[in-house]
């Protein structure tokens, strides 16, 4: 059986479209309840995490590459350096990881 690639792409703009607009059609009113606001305000930091934390481990040929500028990022974040500072560090870590450990 053949399956149309169309209604794929058309269900997953529905989905996507749907999802995007189904809370500005159903609250109206702001948002008081805190936990709630706390909850959306972390959303989009858990994501970005959930996302990147696997690629973070299998990015190197190293795993162990992978662990030290995890924990090198970690430390520059919490440290209070910027995003790009941070993947500066990361990055580097990785490069002299990887030269030594070959």
């Amino acid at each position: 059986m053949k399956h149309n690639v169309y209604i794929y792409i058309l269900v997953m703009c529905l989905t996507s479209f749907l999802l995007r607009a189904m809370p500005l059609t159903l609250i109206r009113k702001e948002i008081k309840n805190k936990y709630f606001r706390s909850f959306l305000y972390y959303v989009p930091y858990v994501t970005l995490a959930v996302m990147t934390f696997p690629a973070i481990m299998d990015a190197s040929e190293h795993r162990i590459a992978g662990i030290a500028s995890l924990i090198a990022g970690m430390a520059a974040a919490y440290l209070g350096a910027g995003l790009f500072p941070t993947a500066i560090i990361c990055s580097v870590i990785i490069f002299v990881f990887e030269l030594f450990l070959r």
